[in-house]
């Protein structure tokens, strides 16, 4: 909210020091670049300062936890929480016997799952509360992506639901979600978060109960409605659940635990998965033209694999051209290096993918002998206008793993450039199991490669910088605090100092 009035008392001030036309400055002594570096520079304070507010630290450290400690609370304290939940929410967060043995459980099994979803919280959260309020549903809604996908939109199960919010595909077309050869809507998290919104809307609407509304989301209204006629015409799902399928009595029990789980997750020492990018750090692009995503991380220097996971929409690695255009999503400064060089893209795009025109077939010219016959000919071929003798020795060889056109020349005494031409590459990029045609004035067994030699492995240091603790460097560096601990044997890991190097590798 901040950052909100920041941005709008300044957008404000600009609109109010508008002045007749007679007064204006020339226009020539605005600098837009400063406006917008202003901006900028506003939203990046506004993210660090929002990435910062750990409020689980203080709530930890107050109640002195040590690190893997798992705190237990009474059935009382926790009917007292759920009932805090419920005066805040239009849900029955019912305080039972089983929402009460489903907590403990996700409390003391589920406590990893519930550190991974509130990372990936981050990216989605704001948009899952944007959406519930433009269709004036209770914000809790979102818990339910939780438990449906754990907040990943590739996920798919054995019934072939698919996405953050679990669509069958059937489901996903009457609710909108297209799907084709390139892409599935059920894993677009905004297109699909709506079509959820609209179909939860439709279901409380039928029912007029949260909790049942949610047991249909899982299986089915028809079912629902057979377990209201068994239950003898009851209306809550409590009555009506010892009639619905197994897996949906433990359906709501589930959705209460994750909310319970993820709003007093300091009290119950569980600490969030840092987030690798934020929802509000996200922007887009559409594209004019079909682009490989291997071509946007090559020329925007981005990671292959956040561009897949920040757009899972895409079957493959490739965005088509369709109408209306298919879109890219990724940290605002991606974003606006790749707007800044989009014809470069697209022309990156052609050199690496478009079709190459077929090497022209030889042309075979006889050329008689004076002492022979007509049947005595020497024979040449022309290729791409260089003459190569028919009985030159033709060989191909198969591209292996970690091979370059270089060190392939080198094998078999030629240069990259004669390669490149037998082969009509435009671009020195070969691939593994290609075959590449080549040409030898003798025959001779190719050079064989020189054997591998064993290096030890690299030793790599991080220096400590402000905020950091030995959980959070292991835990950016994909190691456990033992495996970080074993690599740092003399380290203090309760008293590390910024600028220390701490040994990752």
């Amino acid at each position: 909210m901040r950052f909100i009035w920041m941005v709008c008392l300044l957008l404000s001030g600009f609109a109010f020091s508008q002045k007749p036309a007679h007064l204006v400055r020339p226009a020539d002594t605005l600098n837009p670049d400063a406006f917008f570096n202003t901006v900028q520079q506003s939203l990046n304070l506004f993210y660090a300062d929002y990435a910062n507010q750990h409020n689980y630290d203080s709530i930890i450290n107050s109640l002195n936890y040590e690190p893997n400690q798992v705190p237990t609370f009474s059935d009382e304290i926790y009917c007292q929480r759920l009932e805090e939940m419920s005066k805040k929410s239009p849900f029955h967060m019912d305080c039972n016997p089983a929402t009460l043995s489903t907590i403990k459980f996700f409390a003391a099994q589920r406590r990893g799952f519930i550190r991974v979803v509130m990372g990936r919280s981050a990216l989605y959260f704001d948009l899952f509360g944007e959406k519930l309020a433009e269709y004036g549903l209770p914000q809790e809604l979102r818990y339910l992506s939780v438990i449906e996908s754990g907040l990943r939109p590739q996920v798919k199960s054995r019934a072939g639901a698919l996405g953050l919010w679990q669509f069958m595909y059937k489901t996903g077309l009457y609710f909108g979600l297209e799907e084709n050869s390139y892409i599935d809507e059920r894993m677009d998290p905004e297109k699909a978060t709506d079509a959820a919104c609209r179909y939860l809307k439709q279901l409380y609407g039928i029912y007029g109960d949260w909790n049942l509304a949610l047991a249909a989301y899982n299986a089915g209204p028809g079912n629902v409605n057979h377990a209201i006629k068994r239950s003898g015409g009851k209306t809550t799902y409590w009555e009506v659940r010892p009639f619905l399928p197994q897996e949906t009595q433990g359906y709501v029990p589930n959705f209460i635990a994750a909310a319970y789980l993820i709003t007093y997750h300091a009290e119950h020492n569980i600490v969030p998965m840092e987030a690798k990018v934020h929802n509000a750090q996200l922007d887009t692009m559409c594209m004019k033209d079909g682009v490989h995503m291997n071509t946007i991380s090559q020329l925007a220097l981005w990671d292959l694999e956040e561009i897949k996971s920040l757009n899972p929409v895409y079957k493959t690695a490739f965005i088509p051209k369709m109408n209306p255009a298919r879109c890219l999503t990724g940290p605002m400064e991606k974003i606006n290096l790749l707007v800044s060089l989009e014809d470069s893209l697209y022309n990156l795009e052609k050199a690496l993918y478009a079709p190459k025109p077929p090497a022209p077939k030889p042309i075979v010219i006889a050329t008689p002998d004076s002492s022979a016959t007509i049947d005595s000919v020497n024979v040449i071929e022309v290729v791409e206008d260089s003459l190569v003798p028919s009985n030159n020795n033709l060989q191909y060889h198969k591209v292996k793993a970690g091979e370059n056109l270089k060190n392939i020349a080198l094998r078999y005494n030629v240069s990259v450039e004669q390669i490149m031409e037998w082969n009509g590459l435009q671009t020195t990029n070969i691939y593994a199991g290609q075959k590449l045609k080549l040409f030898s004035a003798q025959t001779a067994a190719p050079t064989p490669a020189p054997a591998p030699r064993p290096t030890p492995p690299a030793k790599k240091y991080y220096n400590v910088k402000p905020g950091d603790t030995f959980g959070k460097i292991a835990q950016r560096n994909n190691l456990s605090q033992g495996q970080l601990q074993r690599l740092n044997p003399g380290v203090n890991i309760n008293n590390i100092s910024v600028g220390q190097r701490i040994r990752i590798k």
